[in-house]
C-alpha cells in the first residue's frame, strides 16, 4: 500500500468532489485498541492547523486527569476515504499522532516510539525495516440482538473452498474494500481450524506497516458485521483448536535500496547482517512475548499441538521453531517471526523486534546453530542439548521477563513501559482472581 503525502489544499479539493462530511482523526492507545475522535467537515480547517485537542486523561495508558489536554497531529499521507457509503455522505479518515500541549510528541504514543526507533535505525545506516504481516481471525454468527456468539459460520479447513468455507464471500467482500482503499492483497484463504481466515497484504515500511495493520482490522469487523457476522483477532476464542496468529515477515533495506539480510556468498545466502539480526531477535525473544502476546489469552494458543511456535529456535527448513527463513533469497529475503498474534499493539510489536534486531547487530550476536528437526518431537534433554529454552507460558512470565530486559525496556522508554506494565499487570491480576467453570467442574465435588 503505497503511501503519498497529500497537500491540504488536495485534502480540501477531494472532499468537496467526493462528498466528504465526515472525518475520522484515529490513533492507537497502549493496548492497540483503535481509538478516533470524528469531526463534521466543518472543522477540517483546524484538523490541518494541527489545532484538534482531545482529553488524554480518558484515554487508557496516556494522560492524568491534571494534565489532560493533548493534540492530534494528522499524518497526512494516511488521508484515506472509507469506501463504504454513509446515510450523511462519506467518511475519511487521518491516522495521528499525540502531541502534548507544549507541543512535543507523546511519550506515551506507541506510533510516536516506532518512529523514534526507526529514525535510530536510519541513524545506523538503514533506510527502511519493512514488515509484512499475516494476520489470522475467527468469524462467528451475530445473535438477534447483534451480539457475538460462538457459532462458527463454516467448517472449512486449511484452503477449502466453499459450500464448505460459507465465509468466502465474507472474505471477498473484505478483499475488494481492502483493494479500493490502496492494499495490495497477496492472498486470502480459509484457516486451519473451522471459521478461521487469513488475508495477507503486501509489506510496506514499519509505520506504514503498523498503520495497514489497524486499518485492516477496522475494515475486517465492519465488513464482517454487514454480513452478519463478527470478526474476531482474539488469539485463542476456541478451545481445542488452532489459535490465530500474526507472522510477521521482516526485512532491512539499505539507502541504495538493497536487501542487507542477503549476502550470495554468504551462508545460505543470508549476511552477516541477517545473522546479527537473527540472534537478537532469539536473544530478547522471551523479554519481547509480552509485547507480541500481551493478553491472558494470547497465552492459551503458545501451546504445543496448535501449530504456535513455543520454543525459542531458528530454521531455514521446518516450522515448529519460532524465527523461520523462508527460502526466497534477493530483494525477498527476509525472517519470520512466528508468535506474534493479532492482539498486539502492531506499534509495540514492531518496536519491540527492531530493537531486539539491532540490538544483536551492535552486539554482534551469533545465533545457535538452526534446527532443522521437527521441535515437537524432541524430548527435554535434546532440546537442552540443542540450547533451546521455552517462551513464557502466562502473561505473568512474559512480563517478569520484560521487566528483567534493560534493552528493550529502554527502546519503549520510561513512560511507555510503566504504562504498559501498570495495564498488562492489572490484566493479570484481575485474571487470577478469576474462578472458572473448568475449576468448578474439576474441584466442587471432588474437594
Amino acid at each position: 500500500m503505497a503511501r503519498k503525502v497529500l497537500a491540504a489544499a488536495t485534502i480540501k479539493q477531494l472532499v468537496e468532489t467526493e462528498n466528504v462530511k465526515f472525518l475520522r482523526l484515529m490513533f492507537t492507545d497502549i493496548n492497540g485498541i483503535i481509538k478516533n475522535v470524528e469531526v463534521p467537515i466543518s472543522q477540517l480547517d483546524k484538523v490541518l492547523s494541527n489545532k484538534m485537542m482531545f482529553d488524554g486523561s480518558s484515554i487508557d495508558g496516556f494522560v492524568r486527569i491534571e494534565e489532560s489536554d493533548m493534540y492530534l497531529r494528522p499524518d497526512l499521507s494516511t488521508w484515506l476515504i472509507f469506501p463504504w457509503e454513509a446515510e450523511h455522505g462519506k467518511v475519511a479518515r487521518l491516522i495521528c499522532s499525540v502531541y502534548t500541549a507544549a507541543g512535543e510528541p507523546f511519550l506515551g504514543d506507541p506510533r510516536n516510539n516506532l518512529k523514534k526507533l526507526v529514525r535510530d535505525m536510519q541513524a545506523k545506516g538503514f533506510k527502511d525495516f519493512n514488515i509484512g504481516p499475516e494476520p489470522e481471525f475467527f468469524l462467528f454468527k451475530l445473535d438477534e440482538f447483534g451480539k457475538p456468539t460462538l457459532k462458527l459460520n463454516d467448517q472449512g479447513g486449511y484452503f477449502d473452498f466453499a459450500p464448505v468455507d460459507l465465509g468466502e464471500n465474507c472474505r471477498r467482500d473484505i478483499v475488494l474494500e481492502l483493494e479500493k482503499m490502496g492494499f495490495e492483497v497477496e492472498a486470502s484463504h480459509h484457516e486451519v481450524a473451522p471459521g478461521q481466515h487469513e488475508i495477507d497484504f503486501k509489506y510496506a515500511d514499519a509505520v506504514d506497516a503498523a498503520d495497514n495493520i489497524q486499518t485492516f482490522k477496522l475494515v475486517v469487523k465492519t465488513i464482517a458485521r454487514k454480513h452478519g457476522l463478527h470478526a474476531t483477532f482474539m488469539p485463542k476464542p476456541l478451545h481445542g483448536v488452532n489459535g490465530s496468529g500474526m507472522h510477521i515477515n521482516m526485512s532491512l533495506f539499505t539507502e541504495e535500496g538493497q536487501n542487507a539480510f542477503f549476502d550470495e556468498n554468504g551462508k545460505e545466502q543470508l549476511s552477516e547482517t541477517a545473522y546479527y539480526f537473527l540472534a537478537g531477535l532469539l536473544h530478547h525473544a522471551r523479554a519481547i512475548t509480552a509485547i507480541n502476546n500481551p493478553t491472558v489469552n494470547s497465552y492459551k494458543r503458545l501451546v504445543p499441538g496448535f501449530e504456535a511456535p513455543v520454543y525459542v529456535a531458528w530454521s531455514g527448513h521446518n516450522r515448529s521453531p519460532l524465527i523461520r527463513v523462508p527460502q526466497s533469497r534477493g530483494l525477498s529475503t527476509r525472517l519470520e517471526l512466528r508468535s506474534v498474534d493479532p492482539s498486539a499493539n502492531p506499534y509495540l510489536a514492531i518496536s519491540a523486534i527492531l530493537a531486539a534486531g539491532l540490538s544483536g547487530l551492535e552486539q554482534k550476536l551469533s545465533p545457535d546453530a538452526g534446527v532443522d528437526r521437527n521441535i515437537y518431537s524432541m524430548d527435554e534433554t535434546e532440546r537442552k542439548q540443542s540450547h533451546i529454552t521455552d517462551l513464557p507460558s502466562t502473561l505473568h512470565n512474559a512480563l517478569k521477563e520484560l521487566a528483567d530486559d534493560q534493552i528493550i525496556k529502554d527502546s519503549m522508554g520510561p513512560y511507555l513501559y510503566q504504562s504498559f506494565m501498570d495495564s498488562k499487570s492489572l490484566e493479570w491480576a484481575a485474571y487470577r482472581q478469576q474462578v472458572s467453570e473448568w475449576e468448578r467442574e474439576q474441584y466442587l465435588e471432588l474437594y
